[in-house]
């Protein structure tokens, strides 16, 4: 691996960690920037996972920190997203993720056009605390996207945080907050079972992991420093750019 090849995904996993930290989405721009180097896909997904793994830690600690984080929620709903991502990883090892891609297109469209339509959909905490029927309808949420964060995982963060707005009622920043804890847990997760199956190149992952907790810090600090306001409109943004980006690798 050359030091140019490396240097092009510290900088792809910098800006994907910022932009993952605010809204996710930033396996879009770092799983590509991998296999533009010439990593085979199992490779990248398991080089992309350790690295992003690192930059997830960071964002949920500072997103801890600032109490956004509902841990009497997350007890119920992180176990789902590990023993979905388990079953990712092996789905994924097994097969290629590809056929994928059109469905998260349509999906990340349809959120996408739903949040522009909705203009109070996520501006404010609409949390009313939880009952049965919400943890379940919780832990339908985050096990199957669990499962799609150990299989593919692009576009996994934006999904939970949308899931969380609509079965929670959380604003923007407090699903982001959330989303972060959940897709934490699904990283670890695959990233030891990646690890197990010799599917991770350090040379490439430690020092994008270092640019991609830097990078996620600066995401963390300016979703929580300006709010709600800010964070919807950069995840209409980022949710359609994702669809042109993918619709761009179709073709």
């Amino acid at each position: 691996m050359s030091l140019l090849s490396i240097i092009i995904v510290c900088l792809a996993g910098f800006f994907g960690a910022v932009v993952d930290a605010i809204v996710g989405g930033g396996g879009l721009i770092t799983t590509p920037a991998l296999l533009a180097v010439g990593l085979p896909i199992h490779l990248a997904l398991g080089t992309n996972k350790f690295a992003s793994t690192m930059g997830t830690f960071s964002s949920s600690y500072h997103y801890y920190k600032s109490g956004n984080v509902n841990m009497k929620l997350l007890k119920y709903l992180l176990p789902f997203s590990a023993i979905g991502s388990a079953i990712g990883v092996f789905s994924v090892l097994a097969l290629n993720p590809d056929f994928l891609r059109v469905l998260v297109i349509v999906l990340v469209f349809i959120i996408g056009g739903y949040t522009l339509i909705k203009k109070d959909l996520g501006l404010v905490d609409r949390f009313s605390g939880i009952n049965k029927k919400k943890i379940k309808k919780g832990t339908m949420l985050a096990f199957p996207l669990g499962f799609y964060d150990g299989f593919f995982g692009p576009g996994t963060g934006s999904f939970i945080i949308f899931g969380l707005i609509s079965i929670f009622g959380f604003d923007f920043k407090k699903a982001s907050a959330n989303a972060k804890l959940m897709n934490l847990t699904s990283n670890v997760v695959a990233f030891l079972l990646f690890l197990t199956h010799g599917k991770i190149m350090f040379q490439v992952a430690i020092p994008m992991a270092i640019c991609m907790a830097i990078g996620a810090k600066v995401g963390a600090h300016l979703a929580i420093k300006k709010g709600a306001g800010f964070i919807k409109p950069v995840f209409i943004l980022v949710s359609f750019a994702l669809v042109i980006k993918m619709i761009f690798d179709l073709i």
